[in-house]
Order: structure tokens, then sequence, then C-alpha cells
């Protein structure tokens, strides 16, 4: 048995370099050894061994003294870093608007999630191939049109290959927030959510960073250092995808939306990974008692440190909006500064943070035209489709999302989660309310 995310590979210790360079570290002479490690050839077991040795070291690096960021993880300190976000009480169309939040999410990842992993040129050449350029609604296989190198049909969950939503790890954790906050209310812990993701959800279910937290976990590793250990992976995206249903459980508070989402992504994430889900769930919170995408967004931001690298991207499309002729200008700016060649680019938290956001700034409040921005950017197209469309649906409500796109659904949702393997949407925004509403009269 040989399990390739079980196990540290060279890649590893090539993100692992990326991500202490982006937080700051003082290499000194570690940077050398780095170097001494791609350069061994060995069998896997060894390269794991010598990139565990690695990481334990990396781990314990100083911050520059010059770097330009202040960047805590304790809450606490993340408080003390941050705006003062507003609140607002909820009205009587909360359900519609929670039922669209689920829509919407579920709606997002299935238009991204035939091309995830499609760096973007490859998904501009399959839509013009296939007759389906400008992307304006779910991507069809395109009736056996080949698909560009290296991408092969294979089974790609295309509109006219699937019934209802399919599992997607996005939606396994929305699913999984809202069975933690059953069973544990606000008081949830973050080990209440690492024992949950052992009990519930199965580890080869998760990937990159949540793997790495699972596997500490199970070698009674808790948090927060379970986000530590071994893990390069600490501020991709894998705790962002997790905020929706924080902002689902607090709306009109996005403080409290934001302190739920600390607990969750502080079990596996650092720094900007936890940032990212902090700014969704709280920015969600507020989508879910607004009529304004730009206002979401800013809101979000008040609940992030104003000295983090996040905060600035969010804060360059919030300026880009400004001051740029189109949409087109803003995502080949964003391409300039962040190569999705680049696995580390792809799939971290702040490109594809910036990349919700400029899809919500440039979407004019249109449902589908700003989810199609989303995915047609590259980067993880079903993940920023998936919180593109749970913040839009919160602002339009279910009602207000075109049939088209919901009509495919069959309000259906596979997941991977225990006792949810195949679910009704409505009755999952039924749940979600009754916890709200609940909630509320404590």
């Amino acid at each position: 048995m040989d399990h390739l995310w079980l196990r540290f590979t060279k890649t590893d210790a090539q993100i692992e370099l990326r991500q202490c360079l982006d937080e700051g570290k003082d290499l000194g002479d570690l940077r050398s050894e780095f170097d001494r490690v791609q350069a061994i050839e060995s069998d896997s077991n060894s390269i794991h061994d010598e990139v565990a040795r690695l990481l334990d070291v990396s781990a314990k690096l100083p911050t520059r003294s010059d770097y330009a960021y202040v960047e805590p993880s304790p809450l606490e300190e993340i408080h003390a870093e941050c705006g003062s976000p507003p609140q607002r009480d909820w009205d009587d169309r909360i359900e519609d608007r929670i039922h669209g939040a689920w829509m919407g999410r579920c709606c997002g990842c299935l238009l991204g999630k035939p091309v995830e992993g499609w760096r973007r040129v490859q998904i501009h050449e399959f839509l013009q191939k296939t007759g389906q350029y400008p992307l304006q609604e779910y991507i069809h296989s395109g009736g056996g049109a080949e698909h560009p190198d290296p991408i092969s049909a294979g089974n790609l969950p295309f509109i006219d290959r699937v019934s209802g939503m399919p599992e997607d790890d996005d939606l396994n954790y929305t699913v999984c927030g809202l069975s933690i906050y059953e069973k544990h209310g606000r008081g949830f812990r973050p080990e209440d959510v690492a024992n949950h993701w052992m009990s519930n959800l199965p580890i080869l279910h998760t990937c990159t960073a949540e793997r790495v937290a699972y596997r500490n976990f199970v070698n009674n590793i808790g948090p927060p250092e379970s986000a530590l250990r071994g893990n390069p992976y600490r501020e991709w995206i894998g705790a962002q995808i997790r905020a929706d249903f924080w902002g689902y459980a607090a709306p009109g508070d996005p403080r409290r939306a934001a302190d739920f989402a600390w607990r969750d992504a502080s079990i596996s994430h650092v720094k900007n990974g936890i940032y990212g889900e902090m700014w969704a769930a709280a920015m969600i919170s507020w989508a879910l008692v607004c009529d304004d995408a730009r206002e979401a967004i800013e809101v979000g931001m008040a609940c992030i440190p104003k000295r983090s690298r996040i905060f600035e991207a969010l804060d360059r499309q919030l300026r880009n909006r400004d001051s740029l002729p189109d949409v087109s200008a803003a995502v080949e700016e964003l391409h300039a500064r962040r190569d999705e060649r680049d696995p580390h680019d792809w799939c971290h938290t702040i490109s594809n943070a910036e990349i919700v956001a400029l899809a919500l700034l440039w979407g004019g409040g249109d449902f589908g035209r700003t989810l199609c921005i989303a995915v047609d950017a590259g980067f993880d197209t079903d993940c920023n489709g998936a919180t593109s469309g749970s913040t839009m649906g919160a602002i339009l409500g279910a009602d207000g999302i075109p049939e088209s796109w919901t009509e495919p659904l069959s309000d259906t949702l596979e997941t991977g989660m225990a006792g949810f393997h195949r679910v009704s949407i409505r009755e999952l925004a039924n749940r979600t309310v009754s916890l709200i509403k609940r909630e509320g009269r404590e």
C-alpha cells in the first residue's frame, strides 16, 4: 500500500521553501539543506524521512526582523489586529437566504468541478473548442470533443454526465460544519472539530493540509500543533473552503462567524490560512443581511488582521475595481502576480481569495456572471465557484437564483460524510435555519 498523500515527497520540500519565504522566515543555513534534499536520488521512504526532518527544523525558524507583515495565529492576537465589524439582525427572509446560500454553493462548485486542476489556458481552449466560450452556464462535455492536452475525458463531472451535486470536499466540509454545530452548538472547540473528522470523514476524502492534520490527530497530536507538524500546506485554501457554514450559523454577526471559523481553521492552518476562512465566514454572515457584495467583502475584511498579506491582497482587488477598465484587466493583473502553474500559488489561500473577491466585485450582482468569472479566471475553480456562489446565494436568496442554475441540482447533494451520503439541499437549509433560531434564543 502506497498512498502518495500519506508520505512526504520532494514536492513537499519545494512547497515548504516557498511557504517559508512567504512567511518571512529567516532561512539562514537551512536554504542549502533544501537544495540538498532536492538533489537526493533515493527511494520514497528515504525521501519521506528526509523531508520530515526538514519540516521539523523549518517549523522552528524565526521571522526576519525586516518582515513587513504582522500575522498572528492565536485568536486573541488576531482580534488585536482587526477592525470592528458591524452587527445587524436577520429578518424574515432568512429561510430563503440560507436556502440560497446552500444552493449557490452547490451551483458554483458544480460549475467549477469539471475543470478543477486545469489551468486557465486549458479552460479557455476547451470552451472555445466546444462552443462554450465565453462561459455563461454549466460546462458540458462537448459531445465527445477532445480535451486540450494533458486532460483526458475520464469521468469528469460535466453537466451532461451528472444528476444532482456529486461529492466534493468543498461540500463535505459545509455539511461537516452543520453536523458539528448540531452536536456541540455554539460552544464547540477545535478539538471537537478534530474528533468529528475522525468519527465521520474518512481520511482519504481529505487533501493537503487537512490530510496532514488528520495524520497528526491519529498520532495524538491535537490542535494547534496539528496545524504545524509536518504541514507545508498550512496557508493553502483548505480552511477557506470550510468557511461557509460558520457564516450561515451567525447571520448578521460577522465577528461570531469569524470566531467560529477560527476554531475550525486552527486545527489545520496558520496565519493567512486561518484568515481566509475567517474572512469568508464573516463575508457570508454579512451577505445574509445585506444586498451588496462589495459591502460583504469589506465587512469580512474587518475580521482579519489589517497588516496581513491577505488583507493587502483583498484591498488590492477593491482598488482594482475602482481603477481598472474591465474584468479582463483585473484577471490579467492577478495572473501577472500569481502563477497558477506553480502548485503553491494555484492552491494558496490568498490567490484564490483574490479571485472570489474579484468575481463578486465584477459580477454586478448577477448570479451566473459572478460564478462564471470565478471559474473562468482559473486557479482552484470549484472552490472559488462555490464560495462565490454561496455569497451571491446569501444575498439573492433561493428565489433570486435563476432556475437554469438550480434545476440540474435536483435538490440532491452527495457527500462523503457519515449520515449525509445523499441528502436534500433544502433539508440542509431547513436544519441550518432551525439551528439559527434555536441559538438566537440563547
